[in-house]
């Protein structure tokens, strides 16, 4: 099956009876960025947290960890099923119940006395996350026309990129100042925040198409998908069994200390910010270089810290390339998979966030098998040579006829 028509990608996007338009609505996705933000903060939040969250509820450090992997967990049961059980319900009404739930998450774990309490607290943001990024992209292509859909999601994407910045430094310098509780709740004021601006900026946007378990599969038997899907699982998979061991490589290796180090992973946050940019100015002029060139560079990354990684300079700025390619990656494929099942693409950001996740869980247990038997060079030698497949899968498989804007 080839890629949707022009005609039939406009006709779509166009259909006014399903609130799609042809002028941008810059608000509401503004408002998606925000809630963004406040999902990628409430998720990073624990890590900042762990020691003193385990202690307060009398648990262990790898217990109170586990708070992650539920959200991890039901993220990925959610991302696919969301639009099958909303699919009779206003699009806006279905974000705005997702950012409640973050609110309401946050609340709890704030007030959480014991770990059970707390495990609910993150699967109920497990279900906020899932779906919130499952039809993120599918909003953004009813919120604007399709030619600005790279810049739209660049946009959203951004509350990603400050919140990788922010969370982890902010949320560990609230806990030690005024308790862990009280970053939960910060949190939870600006998931409220971000719900305001949702229900002031988020048109009426009756469901669009027809979602269901059938509907799943037949996206999924589109050659496109199926291999942005697996473009998706490489890269995934092949950033985190790397990066997930770059700081004992950069203790080890180059030697850097703690100071340094923090500053190196700093510069990584600040390249995925910038990264994000990038890849939305280059998605809109070739989806195509958008999805092949940021793997690529990961790739090359991860290589330069193999080969000449023991100079500090070369490792920093390996590390920050690594962030800046990083951050390009979600605008590119998002775009990508929306664009390839335009009529589904609720359907198809499910299956991108459920493949994540996915690759998250395998990168991060076959990177540590390989650390563990073989040193940390062999996870960043597994990391090129997956995102590299990927780079190539993307290239020479990829978005062919929807690339660049229309004229």
């Amino acid at each position: 099956m080839t890629e949707p028509a022009t005609g039939v990608m406009d006709a779509v996007l166009d259909a006014s009876e399903t609130g799609e338009r042809s002028e941008p609505a810059w608000g509401a996705v503004v408002s998606l960025a925000l809630g963004v933000f406040g999902l990628v903060t409430a998720e990073f939040l624990p890590a900042s947290l762990l020691t003193p969250l385990a202690q307060d509820l009398g648990i262990t450090e790898g217990a109170a960890g586990q708070g992650v992997t539920a959200t991890a967990v039901i993220g990925a049961i959610a991302a696919p099923t969301m639009a099958i059980v909303t699919k009779r319900l206003d699009r806006r009404l279905v974000m705005w119940a997702l950012t409640v739930l973050l609110v309401l998450s946050n609340l709890v774990a704030a007030f959480a006395s014991s770990l059970p309490v707390l495990l609910i607290a993150r699967i109920m943001l497990g279900i906020s996350l899932g779906g919130f990024w499952s039809m993120s992209a599918a909003m953004a292509m009813r919120l604007v026309p399709m030619r600005l859909m790279p810049r739209a999601m660049s946009i959203i994407l951004t509350g990603v990129s400050v919140a990788t910045v922010c969370a982890a430094p902010v949320g560990a310098y609230v806990g030690d100042i005024w308790g862990w509780r009280t970053a939960f709740m910060i949190a939870a004021v600006v998931g409220a925040l971000a719900l305001l601006v949702q229900v002031a900026t988020i048109p009426k946007l009756p469901p669009a198409g027809t979602a269901g378990f059938r509907t799943l599969l037949e996206v999924m038997k589109r050659p496109m998908i199926r291999v942005a899907l697996l473009v998706v699982l490489l890269v995934a998979s092949g950033h985190f069994a790397g990066f997930t061991y770059v700081r004992p490589f950069l203790e080890k290796v180059p030697a850097l200390d703690i100071e340094t180090i923090s500053l190196v992973l700093l510069a990584y946050g600040i390249g995925g910010f910038f990264g994000n940019f990038a890849g939305g100015f280059i998605a809109e002029r070739s989806l195509r270089a958008a999805v092949s060139l940021a793997p690529l560079l990961i790739a090359f990354s991860a290589l330069l810290l193999l080969v000449v990684g023991g100079s500090p300079v070369v490792a920093a700025i390996a590390v920050a390339s690594w962030g800046f390619a990083f951050g390009a990656v979600p605008v590119g494929l998002q775009t990508w998979l929306v664009r390839a099942a335009p009529d589904q693409a609720e359907s198809a950001g499910g299956l991108m966030v459920m493949t994540f996740q996915v690759a998250i869980a395998l990168g991060a247990v076959f990177g540590g098998l390989l650390v563990d038997n073989t040193g940390v060079a062999s996870a960043f030698a597994y990391c090129a040579a997956a995102t590299l497949l990927a780079a190539l899968a993307a290239f020479l498989l990829g978005p062919k006829a929807i690339d660049g804007p229309k004229a």
